[in-house]
């Protein structure tokens, strides 16, 4: 039996990165060996030279140095005069030089025989440099972005002109040079964001503020407090021209209102399908999923009520909202068996009853009395938020449509702000808002020529803070994968990996949302799960350790053996303990940020990046922006005469 051996090197390079550089060969061997020659060279031009007391025919120069190869030209022109000279010069020449190469094949055999440490052995996780994250696309441009001017019409500090106010990247981070260079780190390709963030770490100052006052094109920011309203909304409609709306539901006035209700495609193919999709949010404000018998029956009958409202709405001019649709439920001066005939006999459109409305109808009259009026309680239950007249006003017609974030003519900037009290009542409505915008604009794709073709007049970016606050929104985590494509760019932020994976409030150890982001970033946690996440992305490295053995006695004056190993050991690169100890932002006695602390970005298929948090207020350009007052009301793309006419604006 024969065996082929094959003398190739196996294929197991440690790492696509070490894989993808070139093997570093050692020249010092090649150059002493050539040197050995030249010395040779010399030292045989040096002894003829000698011979004949260094004279002036031979040609010197420096003294009584000459090139080495003067002897070749020497022999060939004095060999037949001087021949006994120039073989003792050539014999000392080849004696260095045999002396030299013995020299160099004894530093070979030594060098052959010595173990070297494989530094790549157990990982090869490093830290970026700066062609790392060139490389990623995350260093700004060379030329200059910003360019700052005097306003005679304004002060200095608001004079400030965007060279690349059409630019539509966001910023992830910072990084400082071994010099001491700080270079913001600014992502401009379609992929998501997500951010790790506890609680008063600088977020807001360091990442989203410094994004919205640089990003010109449309966005949808999820607003607590009012602060980015405040602190961004002035400069996106002076300089970014953006249109900048304000919706905020427990708010009575300076607000933009929106009816749900009027993004239904009634008399479509898809007029059914939109008000599933309203109703499964409404009865499962929690995203926890249609779990119980009450929340199902429930969601049915909501769905044939939503449609009857919208069908009178339009042949009878009544008004359609959610409030009315409570109205309706709830109406104490009529039977609510009068409701279930009307749905079931109401000519909706062309002289005939709607089905989905009229099987929901037929569904409550046959149920027995108890298990209807559970039923029916259970949907009132949850409409109770619109019999608020605060929030009746602003979800009772609509200033703006979900369409127009990226198609109307100027970009459109959406603030969806909820004040600390009113959050936890007012997140269904929230939910509401954000699964339409997910829904609505990543609905269809047209093709071209074998390519997709841009059906949008505007990027959109979904800054949503905070974002596990909302509950579990399955929307949003299936789009991600795709919603790129239709031109949205997610940047979510959390404050620790257990918001993400928790079961009862989050997505499930099995969630998608990391997967689906190109981009991770993270300052200093506070949970050592989250640690131990950002701890496994770093990945594993490995630490050359040296360790000296010494015998003899230690008070004798020379040792009689020193012997020293090397050996790799495995480690993280950031271990989950020093993540938690990342130095945080400093901050005043009064809680505010003063300076700022470290971060680290992950950007996939790229060594990590040991980062530096960005602080907008120690940047004049930012400072400026921020400076510009806020409009005192919302801009509203749809005038509502009183007549019911619409103007679009």
């Amino acid at each position: 039996m024969k065996i082929k051996m094959n003398n190739a090197k196996m294929n197991n390079a440690i790492g696509p990165q070490i894989r993808a550089a070139k093997p570093k060969e050692s020249k010092l061997l090649p150059t002493l060996g050539v040197l050995s020659l030249g010395a040779g060279l010399q030292s045989a031009t040096q002894f003829f030279a000698h011979t004949f007391n260094y004279q002036a025919a031979l040609g010197a120069n420096m003294g009584h140095i000459y090139v080495p190869w003067s002897i070749l030209q020497w022999s060939a022109k004095w060999y037949s005069h001087y021949p006994d000279e120039i073989m003792r010069a050539s014999s000392m020449g080849m004696l260095v030089s045999t002396v030299s190469l013995l020299g160099v094949a004894v530093a070979k055999v030594v060098s052959s025989n010595t173990a070297r440490a494989n530094e790549y052995l157990h990982g090869s996780a490093r830290w970026a440099e700066k062609e790392d994250i060139q490389a990623a696309g995350l260093l700004p441009r060379e030329h200059t972005m910003f360019e700052v001017v005097n306003n005679k019409d304004a002060p200095a500090t608001i004079g400030v002109i965007d060279m690349g106010v059409i630019d539509t990247s966001v910023y992830v981070g910072g990084w400082e040079d071994r010099h001491g260079n700080f270079f913001y780190l600014r992502h401009n390709g379609p992929e998501h964001v997500l951010t790790y963030a506890p609680t008063r770490s600088g977020k807001g100052v360091g990442l989203v503020v410094p994004t919205l006052l640089s990003w010109a094109a449309s966005c949808v920011i999820t607003d607590l407090k009012g602060e980015l309203w405040a602190l961004t909304s002035g400069w996106r409609q002076k300089h970014a021209k953006n249109k900048v709306l304000r919706f905020e539901p427990a708010r009575s006035t300076g607000g933009v209102c929106w009816n749900p209700l009027d993004e239904i495609r009634l008399g479509t193919e898809n007029e059914v399908g939109d008000v599933q999709n309203l109703a499964t949010i409404i009865v499962d404000p929690d995203g926890k999923g249609l779990d119980s018998h009450w929340q199902k029956t429930a969601f049915a009958l909501l769905v044939g009520v939503i449609l009857h409202a919208l069908y009178k709405a339009r042949n009878e001019g009544t008004p359609a909202t959610l409030p009315s649709v409570d109205a309706m439920l709830a109406d104490p001066n009529r039977n609510i068996d009068d409701l279930w005939v009307e749905m079931t006999t109401y000519d909706h459109e062309d002289g005939q009853n709607h089905p989905a409305i009229g099987y929901a109808a037929r569904d409550m009259i046959d149920r027995p009395e108890e298990e209807a009026g559970s039923v029916l309680s259970t949907v009132k239950s949850y409409l109770t938020l619109y019999r608020d007249p605060v929030v009746t006003r602003n979800v009772s017609k609509s200033e703006f449509r979900i369409k127009d974030l990226m198609n109307h003519d100027d970009p459109v900037s959406l603030y969806i702000v909820t004040q600390p009290n009113d959050k936890a009542r007012l997140r269904p409505l929230v939910r509401v808002m954000v699964n339409m915008i997910v829904r609505l604009l990543a609905d269809k794709m047209t093709f071209e020529n074998g390519r997709p073709v841009m059906s949008y007049k505007h990027r959109l970016l979904m800054m949503l803070d905070e974002f596990p606050s909302l509950g579990k929104l399955e929307v949003l985590q299936e789009s991600l994968a795709f919603v790129a494509g239709y031109g949205i760019k997610c940047y979510l932020i959390c404050q620790d990996i257990n918001q993400l994976k928790s079961r009862e409030t989050g997505y499930g150890h099995d969630e998608s949302i990391t997967s689906n982001c190109h981009i991770q970033n993270a300052y200093p946690p506070n949970r050592v799960e989250t640690a131990e996440h950002l701890s496994k992305l770093t990945g594993q490295t490995t630490i050359v350790k040296e360790q000296i053995t010494t015998s003899g006695r230690r008070t004798a004056a020379m040792l009689s053996q020193v012997s020293r190993t090397y050996q790799e050991v495995q480690r993280p690169l950031l271990t989950p303990d020093e993540c938690l100890r990342m130095p945080g932002p400093r901050k005043t006695a009064n809680g505010e940020i003063e300076a700022a602390g470290d971060m680290v970005i992950y950007v996939a298929g790229y060594p990590a990046i040991y980062g530096k948090q960005p602080l907008y207020f120690k940047d004049p350009i930012f400072q400026a922006r921020a400076a510009i007052p806020a409009p005192k009301t919302s801009d509203k793309l749809i005038q509502i005469q009183e007549a019911g006419e619409r103007i679009t604006l």
